[in-house]
């Protein structure tokens, strides 16, 4: 892996205005924490959302019963938020590409746009920072990821997270305009290790829910956990991302909130795939984050035989129990 160039972030003052675009439960929580330090525009794609903000300062759709400051403002037209100093989106990984589409034409050169989405875009294989440069050339690419649950954070719960932008000035004015009593946030400069960390961890949380369901115990969750990191690790390693970057807030600390709370989307899947449900309707972001992530790995030439086998779980391939067969019955080596 490449030497850990990271510093402490100097003192850096916060970013005056920010917009902030999708008024899920992440994006509106962010967006309080970003108020304490900012005027934040907020875009709802829905009309009912900014209704709601403008008229009782709440997101009844997403938060309900979280207040929301007054510094918090409702937007409808997307271009607005090209006027911000800083830009954090809040979409999820599978829609990134087409809300960068509707954004790019008006982010201006160096504007940084900080990504909140956990995933790998299906078809491409990319992460999500790999897809706003490739969108968004002209804006300073930034990722904000960490074990962090959406009414946690709105609540002003203690949690910490890390903010990766291979600027240093850039990163330190995020971290400012993101600090706040109960949020604490990190400064690194691995975009690839962050945005990584927080795509994986995704789908070893359907892993170790897949062996609650299905009643396996908790040893073999924990095993499950431990070799699903290794997996991480290797995949990294061959990514080019940073050890510590992995085993910090962005990796290993997320990977642990999402596979052992059935309050993640993720952990819950896979509960119900061990109990033989396939959940109707939109399932977690790890359902498409799954092939994906072992597509990306096989043209690193690794191998990643616990995200395969949620994979083929998803696709209908292979029953859970098969699935453990299978895991168990490979060749010994060493750890």
């Amino acid at each position: 892996m490449p030497p850990d160039t990271s510093t402490e972030p100097a003192a850096a003052p916060p970013y005056r205005r920010l917009a902030v675009v999708g008024a899920g439960a992440w994006g509106t929580a962010l967006a309080i924490v970003a108020s304490a330090n900012a005027q934040v525009d907020l875009w709802a794609r829905e009309a009912e959302i900014r209704d709601s903000i403008a008229a009782r300062h709440e997101n009844s759709l997403f938060l309900p019963g979280i207040v929301l400051p007054a510094s918090i403002v409702p937007i409808a037209e997307i271009g607005a938020a090209g006027a911000a100093d800083a830009i954090l989106l809040a979409s999820p990984a599978q829609h990134l590409r087409s809300v960068l589409e509707s954004l790019r034409g008006f982010v201006k050169a160096g504007t940084p746009i900080v990504l909140a989405a956990k995933g790998i875009e299906t078809g491409t294989g990319l992460l999500p920072t790999e897809v706003l440069e490739e969108i968004v050339p002209q804006a300073e690419p930034a990722i904000l990821s960490g074990p962090s649950f959406a009414r946690d954070v709105a609540r002003g719960l203690p949690t910490a997270v890390t903010i990766a932008a291979r600027d240093a000035n850039a990163a330190a004015r995020l971290a400012a305009t993101m600090n706040r009593s109960g949020f604490r946030p990190y400064v690194s400069d691995d975009l690839a290790g962050v945005a990584l960390g927080g795509a994986a961890k995704n789908v070893y949380a359907i892993a170790c829910g897949m062996v609650e369901g299905a009643g396996f115990g908790e040893s073999a969750r924990a095993a499950t956990l431990s070799r699903g990191f290794a997996e991480l690790l290797r995949l990294g390693s061959g990514m080019g991302a940073r050890m510590e970057t992995l085993v910090g807030l962005s990796g290993l600390g997320d990977l642990a909130l999402t596979a052992t709370s059935i309050s993640s989307r993720n952990f819950a899947l896979g509960v119900a795939l061990g109990k033989g449900v396939m959940p109707s309707g939109a399932l977690a972001e790890g359902a498409a984050t799954a092939p994906a992530l072992v597509a990306r790995a096989r043209r690193h030439g690794i191998e990643l035989p616990i995200a395969e086998a949620v994979a083929d779980v998803l696709a209908g391939k292979l029953g859970v129990k098969a699935a453990a067969e299978r895991l168990l019955a490979r060749p010994l080596r060493n750890e």
